[in-house]
Order: C-alpha cells, then structure tokens, then sequence
C-alpha cells in the first residue's frame, strides 16, 4: 500500500521536480499554458512527467486532486 501524501509538494517530487515551497512558487510563476492546451500537452513536461500526469488524470487516482491543482495555477489570465 502506498502511503506517500498526496498534495502539490509530493506531486512535485513524483514529478522529478524540486519540491519546496520556493522551488513550487517558481514553476509558477515561470511556466503557464493555454486555455486550450491539456496539462499533460504543456511544452516543457519530459515523457515521463506527461505519462505520470495523464495517468494520474485517466485513472481517478488519488493524483488527481493535486495535478488539477497545479493545473489551474499554470493558467494566468
């Protein structure tokens, strides 16, 4: 059973990504896409982090929540 928390730090870290608050808050403010742009199609994810997102999206998983998170995050008005 995987017991690792499930919120944007730990989504950050599945990601292969630096995952303190500083580190989060600079993806953000440095990465944005489009409205008509799926998450997963966002330019600069490796394969594997598009694989884990649409995976985690396509399956319900317990990622779900956090990855639609940093979804609405990366689309700036």
């Amino acid at each position: 059973m995987d017991t690792t928390p499930v919120d944007l730090s730990h989504l950050f870290e599945q990601l292969g990504l630096d995952s303190s608050d500083e580190a989060i808050a600079q993806f953000i403010a440095t990465h944005d896409i489009d409205h008509h742009i799926h998450l997963s199609q966002a330019p600069f994810w490796t394969p594997a982090q598009k694989s884990f997102i649409i995976e985690g999206l396509e399956a319900d998983a317990l990622w779900t929540e956090p990855i639609e998170q940093l979804d609405t995050q990366l689309r700036k008005l």
